[in-house]
């Protein structure tokens, strides 16, 4: 194996350093790597892989509570749902992928992470989806390639997951200037298990075989991650062909073969192949035990002539699984997956070295040591420095811009991006399929489906506010853990852990990283103090293009428990008459408001010290009095404030709301304090809730009833048809305008 030519030019295209490779010839006991080997440390040592410059920072999520079953690396996160049923859940970013090629690069976003989910053994139940876009409205050529790109993420993700047969049930969309360069498409998919039916991704047994099943290997996605580890620039567009292609049907069809193949007794591990493919899914695999493995590349199905073992280490293509079996087993699991039309293929074994070794027509083509590459990437301390641009921002404030009435503010509102329902997209997926959602997209705050074999339900809700984290990444990552939670809450669920997804600029900047260090440490305050761990999760980073980096944004998915499936509370009103209570204090907070966005085009302020007692007093508060059958609707108050709300919930139920509410200042209507919500009561039950809101020390306010043909907040509003009007047809309007 001798050494390899122009090994400059090398290193530079597998981004790998010089300090790096001089590691790896370490690795190797001073014999240089040839041309697999280094594209197989380039993949695991890859930002996307080896989270080389993350991991310091991740290290101390808190991961543990009686409920978790499985925490973080493994495929997805479990946590237990009573009855002896499990549920299996996690988030992946395919960002880089979607910018390029926003239909592939969605559509195989979620089949990667529904692999994830089937690959432990659970039958995929629900999607969510967070998506950021850049700016969409406008005749500029940026604001017609981003609407080009909602487009084509939207139809990617649909036509996967409606193949599939797998509910997308909700999401979120949110719109800003800093995602032009860099779309964020994040994915999160959870799946229904027996608890003591999991399966997992490992090596061992010395002699046990190494089968491929799925689809066959061509060239596709070929350096894909290490592509996502690297920043934007105008060559970008020219790496399509480190996208990936998917096929949903094969997808479908390799789900029925393993959940078939659970049901047997063969499966010592398996793995799904995603970023890095091959090399990731083995090496993984065996790193976890400490086992060695022997692989005939020549033995991989492949799709294309001529394809070489590097090739098929770092191929991406999709649809496929790693399975170590028992000996003995092998026919058995052939016919499982030929019966489903599926190639498998017996390409390896378990061996006692630690060594992954690699043959290719029974010459070896690559021998090494298996932990060094899957367990040692070299873990960065990278330099941070606290952004400069904080000072600016956070030194200037509402009352450093010209009043505005607010009925034009309301109006502006209420058109906005943010607020508007996005039926256009959710009207793609199809959230019925499997006939268990009981909440699903446009209905407000969390989406929910019944769990059938226990009669509970479970809801899941994804959030965050990028304005928050963009003037500060601790307290507004620790907004995104609370806010989810909240919603979670607001449909009588019990929040219980959550999945992540860290999207952040070039963590070569150490402003940058110093962001991700801080919306770090704003995700382990906030799941510590409201006793919902992190189960699994996902990071992504070099988000930015041409130097400009997106604001930081740490996606968060909740996932909590409703004890009945009879109780899941709606979000939009359900009755006239009833009196409309608002729960929490209104502060006039603007930090990071849509307000200010809106109307003023900034992101800018502070945000208040955050309460994480009171935001469990009102957690408290809903899920108790729902189990008494006390609310007939539940929702918080978040972007836009109060006004906002009610509108948002007038809009959904086709029911008016004449609200006075008591605020210091006329416009405090719009602003954005922590720990609110609204909640729907009905007379005769009005009496009880308020005293249980008192002996838990929330703070409650009677501000008006359901009923009417207007939305007016004191002296803000319209008529409830012109509200309807610009909540359900602003979106499509804005995204179709080229078509």
């Amino acid at each position: 194996m001798s050494q390899i030519e122009n090994l400059d030019e090398v290193l530079k295209n597998h981004k790998l350093s010089k300090e790096e490779y001089q590691e790896i010839v370490r690795i190797l006991d001073g014999r240089h790597p040839n041309i697999v080997e280094i594209g197989i440390f380039s993949a695991m040592w890859s930002e996307h892989c080896s989270y080389k410059s993350s991991k310091k920072y991740l290290n101390g999520f808190p991961t543990k509570a009686p409920w978790v079953i499985q925490g973080p690396g493994e495929n997805a996160g479990v946590i237990d749902i009573g009855e002896g049923m499990a549920a299996v859940f996690k988030m992946e970013s395919h960002n880089h992928p979607s910018f390029i090629e926003p239909f592939q690069g969605a559509a195989t976003g979620v089949g990667g992470i529904l692999r994830d989910i089937f690959t432990m053994g659970a039958r995929p139940v629900a999607n969510l989806n967070a998506l950021r876009f850049g700016q969409v409205k406008g005749s500029s050529e940026t604001s017609k390639y981003q609407r080009h790109l909602v487009r084509g993420v939207v139809e990617g993700i649909g036509s996967y997951g409606n193949c599939m047969g797998v509910p997308t049930i909700g999401g979120e969309v949110s719109f800003d200037e800093s995602y032009n360069g860099n779309i964020l498409v994040n994915a999160f998919a959870l799946g229904l298990v027996k608890a003591d039916e999991i399966f997992l991704g490992v090596a061992s047994g010395i002699g046990n075989p190494v089968i491929y099943v799925g689809s066959k290997t061509g060239r596709d996605g070929l350096g894909g991650a290490v592509m996502s580890s690297d920043s934007f620039t105008e060559e970008s567009k020219s790496l399509r062909p480190t996208v990936q292609v998917g096929d949903p049907f094969t997808e479908k069809l390799l789900l029925e073969a393993c959940l078939e193949l659970f049901k047997t007794d063969h499966v010592v591990g398996i793995q799904d192949m995603g970023a890095a493919g091959l090399t990731s899914s083995s090496f993984e695999m065996a790193g976890k035990t400490g086992a060695g493995l022997q692989m005939h590349l020549d033995k991989v199905p492949a799709r294309e002539e001529g394809m070489s073992p590097y090739d098929f280490m770092l191929s991406e293509s999709q649809e496929r699984m790693l399975i170590c079996a028992k000996q003995g087993s092998e026919q058995a699991i052939i016919d499982i997956f030929e019966k489903w039309g599926l190639d498998a293929a017996i390409i390896g074994e378990v061996t006692d070295t630690g060594r992954m070794e690699l043959f290719w027509h029974g010459e070896k083509c690559a021998d090494m040591p298996i932990a060094p590459v899957s367990e040692e990437a070299p873990m960065l301390d990278r330099p941070t420095a606290r952004p400069a641009y904080l000072d600016k921002v956070n030194a200037k404030s509402l009352n450093d811009y010209p009043a505005v009435a607010d009925q034009e503010a309301y109006e502006k509102l209420l058109m906005s991006l943010e607020v508007v329902d996005k039926a256009w997209i959710y009207n793609q997926y199809d959230s019925m399929v499997q006939t268990n959602t009981e909440k699903g997209p446009g209905s407000l705050d969390a989406s929910c489906i019944r769990i059938k074999e226990n009669g509970k339900a479970l809801a899941m809700s994804s959030d965050c506010n990028p304005r928050y984290c963009y003037i500060d990444p601790k307290k507004g990552a620790a907004l995104a853990v609370a806010e989810s939670g909240r919603n979670v809450a607001m449909s009588g669920a019990r929040p219980l852990s959550i999945t992540d997804c860290l999207n952040f600029g070039n963590p070569e900047n150490p402003e940058v990283m110093w962001q991700f260090a801080q919306s770090c440490e704003g995700i382990k305050e906030a799941c510590l103090k409201l006793n919902t761990p992190v189960v699994s999760g996902n990071v992504s980073l070099y988000n930015e293009t041409n130097g400009v980096s997106v604001f930081p944004t740490p996606a968060i998915a909740m996932v909590g428990l409703n004890e009945s499936q009879e109780r899941v509370l709606p979000s939009a009103f359900q009755e006239d008459g009833n009196i409309v209570v608002l729960l929490g204090e209104t502060k006039g907070e603007f930090g990071g408001s849509l307000y200010i966005k809106e109307l003023f085009g900034d992101t800018v302020g502070t945000l208040a010290s955050f309460d994480y007692d009171a935001e469990l007093r009102l957690w408290e508060l809903v899920i108790e009095a729902n189990k008494k059958g006390l609310l007939k609707a539940a929702k918080d108050v978040n972007l836009g404030g109060i006004a906002i709300a009610l509108s948002k919930m007038a809009a959904v139920s086709n029911k008016g709301i004449v609200a006075a509410v008591n605020v210091k200042e006329s416009r405090h209507i719009f602003d954005e304090t922590q720990t609110r919500a609204l909640a729907e009561v009905s007379k005769e039950n009005i009496e009880a809730f308020e005293k249980m809101a008192t002996d838990l020390g929330v703070k409650t306010e009677r501000i008006g009833t359901v009923g009417g043909g207007k939305v007016m907040i004191n002296e803000t509003g319209l008529p409830l048809e012109k509200v309807k009007e610009i909540y359900f047809t602003t979106f499509a309007k804005t995204i179709e305008q080229d078509l």
